[in-house]
């Protein structure tokens, strides 16, 4: 089992990636150790009441732009889930240095920690977001992920290898649009920016298994994308408040109509799988391995969330929901 007795580390291990990683992890993959690194004193201490204080869970008060305690919390570590990140969009808009300090120079430090700590397997989770970016949130990912894939040039004759799993938004997770209407709902009046929106979804527990599916499977420098449903905003907002007003309040900066999972240039390194894509890197970094067995896509093709061939129900929405 790609898990089983490692000593793992997830950065941003509080947040609503992390609270599901922990719990599937312990239940199903026997680590050894799960060393969760954040920042909240006290969502740490909710964290560990969750989990009823599991022996196998430690936690270490401390933020990815600190270089000397990512080191720290680093060492002995055989896996690292690099979830951590500043994510709301218009958060970054108005601190942008801030932005950048988290999402790039947070990931120079892990980066950096996981080389000279001999750490075997470095995952970073990323958003379609990060593709053709449109706003500062975007940009700084898209920068983590080149910075990921091509830290794999410094490991040399070093094991640490360096991949990324890219997705489109989460059913319920904190910030997501499902929250807001679900709030609006209780007022009458839900708003949405344009009609013609489109947006891939996938459950928590979709994410993370596919992440954990994929820290088996990588070799080090690619990105690993899952099939994941469509859907458009309108019926979205007909199964949380079908009753309810609708106000069109216009896209907002930084806003795209649909989103992207994977461009035309990055569809000529694209092997294709029944459930996922992988984008092999350009640069081959000296490794074993690859993904011969995939299938190769079209020239032209693209993964958008509005050439998608699979699009989510309301009644599967309705199901995904009662999961929250």
């Amino acid at each position: 089992m790609t898990l089983q007795n490692k000593v793992i580390l997830i950065t941003g291990g509080t947040g609503s990636f992390g609270q599901k990683f922990i719990e599937i992890a312990l239940q199903e993959h026997s680590p050894k150790v799960i060393r969760i690194f954040s920042r909240g004193e006290l969502l740490q201490q909710e964290t560990r009441q969750k989990f009823n204080d599991d022996p196998r869970l430690r936690f270490f008060i401390g933020d990815v732009r600190d270089r000397e305690r990512v080191y720290r919390a680093m060492n002995g570590v055989d896996i690292v889930v690099h979830a951590a990140a500043l994510k709301q969009v218009s958060t970054c808009e108005y601190n942008p240095l801030e932005a950048v300090k988290t999402n790039i120079d947070g990931v120079a430090n892990v980066i950096d920690a996981a080389i000279d700590n001999g750490v075997e397997k470095v995952m970073a989770i990323s958003t379609d977001k990060a593709v053709q970016p449109v706003n500062l949130y975007g940009a700084t990912k898209l920068a983590a992920e080149k910075l990921f894939i091509q830290s794999n040039v410094y490991t040399g004759w070093r094991k640490t290898r360096f991949s990324c799993v890219r997705y489109g938004n989460v059913v319920g997770s904190r910030g997501s649009v499902v929250p807001l209407f679900l709030k609006q709902k209780e007022n009458g009046t839900i708003t949405i920016t344009d009609e013609r929106m489109t947006r891939f979804w996938i459950t928590l527990e979709h994410g993370v298994r596919f992440v954990i599916d994929c820290i088996g499977r990588m070799h080090g420098g690619e990105v690993f994308i899952p099939k994941i449903p469509s859907m458009k905003i309108t019926e979205l907002a007909d199964v949380i408040a079908p009753k309810a007003e609708r106000k069109i309040t216009g896209i907002r900066p930084g806003e795209k109509v649909n989103e992207i999972l994977i461009t035309e240039e990055e569809a000529r390194h694209v092997r294709e799988f029944d459930d996922f894509f992988v984008i092999e890197p350009e640069i081959p970094f000296g490794r074993d391995g690859n993904f011969n067995d995939g299938n190769t896509v079209l020239e032209g093709f693209t993964y958008t969330s509005d050439n998608n061939n699979r699009w989510l129900t309301k009644a599967e929405l309705t199901k995904m929901l009662g999961i929250y």
